[in-house]
């Protein structure tokens, strides 16, 4: 028989031995490894100085650290910026930016580390600068930037942004701002910014042509402090006004007191000579209001321009500057200096705009001391000035106060509502002018007119100068009658209007005088579902009078 060959029993658990200690070797060395690569601290100055675990726990870094080269998720901030066509960069809304107010390392000194050469167009510079503002324009709802661009120096960027006032009611309204930025570096290497410059000092944030026409203000380079400028008033000096600046003066002339047609006919002509000369307008603020715009017998002084027109926004729509501000500046600079500013005085409206355009001195000051109508303002644009000279209509806003009355009582109509503009007063006792007038604007008439235009038991504001608040009670039978005075509350001695126009006024009450009604009608007739007009719907007569249609 043959014998069968047995496996010694002792050769497999000598195996099993050295495979269990090979395995228990490699388990060991794996837990060593990443123990010590976990405690060790590099000795290298490059190297981050705090362990994985403590950034791996830190909440703000939780997805990614904002640095100069990584931009945070959506996730993590809320307000990354969204890029547009346009090269610009678009926040979301003011409440989305509370997350980006991310807690800053302590540094160990009190500033932040110089930076000798910034790539502006990197976007930790650009996120930077957003955190910056929001710190330091708490008053501002930013609404969109431009992307950073180079400043003079290689550590200085340029950026160019619109925003609104938190307290602005109207938010379509937006302003434009362009700011130099001398940028640092956090202990963390991502950017900050160590100060700014002043309003509208990035000149280079603009174009070419915009650049030209800038009113830049020069920051002091040993200035350590940063500026606050939570107003954002152009607070130019004297030495960049009238060594960099031109400006057109107009002296007042034939057309103050004059109804406000004819006023805004020509300061319009002024502000488009301005802008063909391409120099500052400067402008005087203070108005008479005619008669037919007071509602009364005589014209009234000392009226402010503010109070009927958005001052801010002509002021970003062409460059003005109060006239009062200059004069004072004026007289400063002759003080101080012994060179005189430059100035050519213009006597006769027949000196055109073409002739004046490569004049060099820093202000033309044209004086309108002729007799009627030789001294209105409009006569410069009159002539081949017109086929050159273009009045900027856009410039002219209703004021921000004015507009927020119309806005109230809209809203308080549902914005769901129809309009009738029925126009009285002189005109309806003139029977030799308008015969037909007044009848056809009586309440029986109205009612049968708007019975044909307006279904029933709508919204009806009725725009009007009748004097009488009981003189449409007979329209309430058929509809929900709304007037101007039902409001008068927005324009009491605790609304909006009333601190604001009382501010702009040195402090004395304002009136709500009769222009400003007609603005505020204007306003929300031009915003109703259906408008009747008095003139061509309710009545037969023509609006100058008969035979004039």
């Amino acid at each position: 028989m043959k014998t069968l060959n047995r496996v010694d029993p002792i050769r497999p658990k000598i195996l099993k031995a050295i495979r269990n200690v090979c395995v228990s070797a490699f388990a060991s060395s794996v837990i060593v490894f990443a123990v010590v690569s976990i405690t060790y601290q590099s000795s290298d100055q490059w190297q981050s100085s705090r362990a994985p675990t403590e950034v791996f726990a830190e909440p703000q870094n939780a997805t990614l650290t904002t640095n100069a080269y990584v931009l945070r998720t959506g996730v993590d901030t809320n307000t990354a910026p969204l890029a547009r066509t346009d090269g610009s960069h678009l926040f979301v809304k003011e409440a989305t930016l509370e997350g980006y107010r991310e807690e800053r390392p302590n540094l160990k000194s009190d500033r932040p580390a110089a930076v000798k050469v910034v790539n502006c167009s990197d976007p930790g510079v650009l996120m930077a600068i957003q955190s910056f503002n929001l710190r330091t324009f708490t008053g501002l709802e930013f609404l969109e930037y431009q992307t950073p661009v180079q400043g003079t120096r290689a550590n200085e960027c340029d950026v160019a942004w619109r925003f609104t006032s938190k307290l602005e009611k109207s938010k379509w309204r937006k302003y434009r701002d362009f700011r130099r930025y001398t940028m640092g570096y956090n202990e963390d290497f991502s950017y900050t910014v160590i100060r700014s410059g002043r309003w509208h000092s990035g000149s280079n944030a603009l174009s070419s042509r915009n650049r030209a026409r800038a009113n830049v203000n020069i920051r002091n380079p040993e200035m350590d402090t940063v500026v606050q400028d939570d107003e954002i008033k152009d607070k130019m000096g004297l030495e960049s006004r009238f060594r960099e600046g031109r400006y057109l003066y107009y002296s007042r002339g034939g057309d103050y007191c004059k109804n406000m047609n004819q006023y805004t006919w020509s300061l319009l002509c002024g502000l488009g000579e301005a802008m063909y000369l391409n120099r500052t307008f400067v402008m005087d603020l203070s108005m008479c209001l005619a008669s037919s715009d007071t509602q009364g017998d005589n014209g009234v002084e000392g009226k402010d321009f503010r109070f009927y027109f958005d001052f801010e926004h002509l002021k970003e729509a062409a460059s003005v500057v109060d006239d009062v501000e200059f004069i004072r500046d004026w007289k400063r600079w002759d003080k101080q200096h012994k060179s005189k500013i430059s100035c050519r005085k213009i006597i006769n409206h027949k000196v055109t705009p073409i002739q004046l355009r490569r004049e060099k001195s820093t202000i033309l000051w044209r004086q309108f001391d002729a007799p009627e109508p030789e001294n209105y303002w409009y006569r410069v644009c009159d002539g081949p000035a017109s086929k050159y000279v273009k009045r900027p209509w856009d410039a002219l806003w209703t004021s921000k106060t004015v507009k927020n009355i119309a806005t109230e009582i809209i809203s308080s109509m549902g914005s769901d509502f129809d309009a009738i503009h029925v126009v009285r007063g002189e005109k309806a006792m003139n029977r030799e002018l308008w015969p037909n007038l007044d009848a056809d604007t009586s309440p029986d008439a109205l009612l049968a007119k708007l019975q044909g235009e307006i279904p029933a038991w709508r919204h009806l504001y009725i725009a009007t100068n009748e004097h009488s608040y009981h003189f449409f009670d007979k329209l309430r039978s058929q509809y929900y009658v709304h007037l101007l005075d039902d409001y008068c509350y927005l324009w009491g001695n605790t609304s909006e209007w009333y601190n604001e126009t009382t501010r702009l006024n040195g402090g004395r009450p304002a009136e709500f005088d009769g222009y400003m009604r007609v603005a505020v009608d204007n306003e929300v007739l031009y915003r109703s579902k259906t408008r009747v007009e008095t003139f061509y719907n309710l009545t037969r007569d023509c609006k100058d009078g008969i035979n004039k249609c």
